[in-house]
């Protein structure tokens, strides 16, 4: 082969094409982004992850919508819950022992005449 030949030039050529294109397989077959011929990015799969995070991103958006109430309805039992057992323990103070053991009601909220 002649090195000033027009076969050395079409080696060239061909060797070049042949690098870019394996090149481009093996970042195909691993994920990686592909290369254009003016070495701009294209990801093919790009469009399908979007979807599927997007997807993903609906379902989280929805079961933090489901927590927040669920803390909200604990918040209020907790804060409500809190006072009503302030005052079962003040009843239970006032009740004299004689009530506790016949298993009569206690009746909350509401002051005893002695």
């Amino acid at each position: 082969m002649s090195w000033q030949g027009p076969e050395f030039v079409i080696a060239i050529i061909a060797i070049s094409t042949a690098g870019w294109l394996l090149n481009n397989w093996i970042r195909a077959r691993n994920g990686y982004s592909l290369e254009d011929e003016w070495g701009g990015k294209t990801d093919p799969q790009r469009a399908v992850e979007s979807d599927e995070l997007r997807e993903q991103n609906k379902a989280l958006n929805g079961k933090l919508d489901a927590m927040t109430e669920r803390m909200i309805v604990l918040e209020k039992i907790v804060t409500d819950r809190g006072y009503s057992v302030a005052e079962e323990i003040e009843a239970l103070r006032n009740t004299p022992s004689k009530q506790a053991d016949r298993g009569v009601p206690l009746n909350m909220g509401k002051q005893e005449k002695a």
